[in-house]
Parts: C-alpha cells; sequence; structure tokens
C-alpha cells in the first residue's frame, strides 16, 4: 500500500511541473494579448482605421526615442510633440540614420505613458510593426499613424490626461536570411 501511495504522489507531482511548465509557457503570449486588449502597461491599440468621430477636445502627443546599447542608430523623432483633436487621424514621422559600413537589422518595440492612455492610444500603421533594414549611410523617415480614442474620457482614471507620450527604442534584430545573402559576405557581421 505505501508504494501504491508514493507512485500517486510522484504521478501527482509530475502532473504539477507539466501543468506549470505549460503555463510558463502560455504565459508570454498571454501576457502580450492581454495588454494589447485592455492598454495594460501602456501597449497602444492597433486599428484599421479612426473610430469617425472627432472632438473638439484635445490632447497634447509627446514623441520619444531610444535605442539599445548595442544599436549603432542614430535615432529621433522629426517632430517632438504635437496637439491633436480626440478621434482625428494623425501621422508622426521619426527618422533612423545608419552611420555604421555595415546593413543594421532594427525592430522597435513601444509603449504609451501615462499607462492609464495606453488602450485609448491606437495605431493605424507604424514601422514598429516590421523589422527596418538600414544599409550604411542610409537615412529614413519612418512614419506612425494613430488617433487617440474618444472614449479616454469616459474613463475616470484617464479622461484628465492632457499630455501622453509615445515611446520608442529600438533594438538590434538578426538580419533576414534572404537579406544577409544578397550582402557581401564582409557586410554579414552585424552584431
Amino acid at each position: 500500500m505505501a508504494a501504491d501511495a508514493k507512485g500517486r504522489t510522484a504521478l501527482k507531482l509530475v502532473g504539477v511541473v507539466i501543468f506549470m511548465g505549460a503555463m510558463a509557457w502560455a504565459a508570454v503570449p498571454f501576457y502580450d494579448w492581454f495588454c494589447r486588449v485592455t492598454g495594460f502597461g501602456g501597449t497602444p491599440g492597433v486599428s484599421a482605421g479612426a473610430t469617425g468621430e472627432i472632438l473638439d477636445r484635445t490632447v497634447r502627443v509627446r514623441f520619444d526615442a531610444s535605442k539599445e546599447r548595442d544599436m549603432p542608430w542614430e535615432f529621433r523623432p522629426v517632430q517632438r510633440e504635437m496637439e491633436v483633436r480626440l478621434g482625428e487621424m494623425n501621422l508622426a514621422f521619426y527618422e533612423a540614420y545608419n552611420p555604421s559600413d555595415v546593413a543594421v537589422a532594427g525592430t522597435a518595440s513601444y509603449n504609451v505613458t501615462p499607462y492609464g492612455a495606453g488602450g485609448y492610444f491606437t495605431k493605424i500603421q507604424c514601422f514598429c510593426f516590421e523589422m527596418q533594414v538600414l544599409q550604411p549611410g542610409e537615412r529614413v523617415e519612418m512614419p506612425v499613424s494613430f488617433y487617440v480614442d474618444p472614449d479616454i474620457l469616459n474613463d475616470r482614471e484617464a479622461h484628465n490626461v492632457h499630455t501622453i507620450t509615445l515611446s520608442y527604442t529600438f533594438h538590434v534584430t538578426d538580419m533576414p536570411q534572404q537579406q544577409a545573402a544578397a550582402q557581401p559576405a564582409a557586410d554579414q557581421n552585424v552584431n
């Protein structure tokens, strides 16, 4: 009887370990989904277009740019801030420059502060949705189109927000194989 109880206990422990492993594996995509749906942590929403409702109420949007330590690019917002009407589609630009002598691939992570405004800041199109590759000496302007959802006025925690900051951080990304193959051999060492 004692051996049978030990076997059941071992089986239960194995089940717990498998369950915990599955929960750890699912945590990252679930957290990402949760942040995109709720705006938690300043994660902006994504939409195919504006709401159609444009109000006279405005909010100031500030633009911030940074890069990880090993990213060789220069990266900055073209315009530091703009005053936007709630519900109105807007277009802002960031500039990136690759001063290095090799092609560099980068991906931008982003957030919105204050965090309570994240669910109401909606991107329609953004350079951050795709990896960017800059050739040596290349300078580009990268657009982001967005609107601030008028529903922000119905949120008791966010309705008094007067300034929203959109922040991007560029990170070095591995060069895609098809693009790396097109580069001269000396240019393929990009990290």
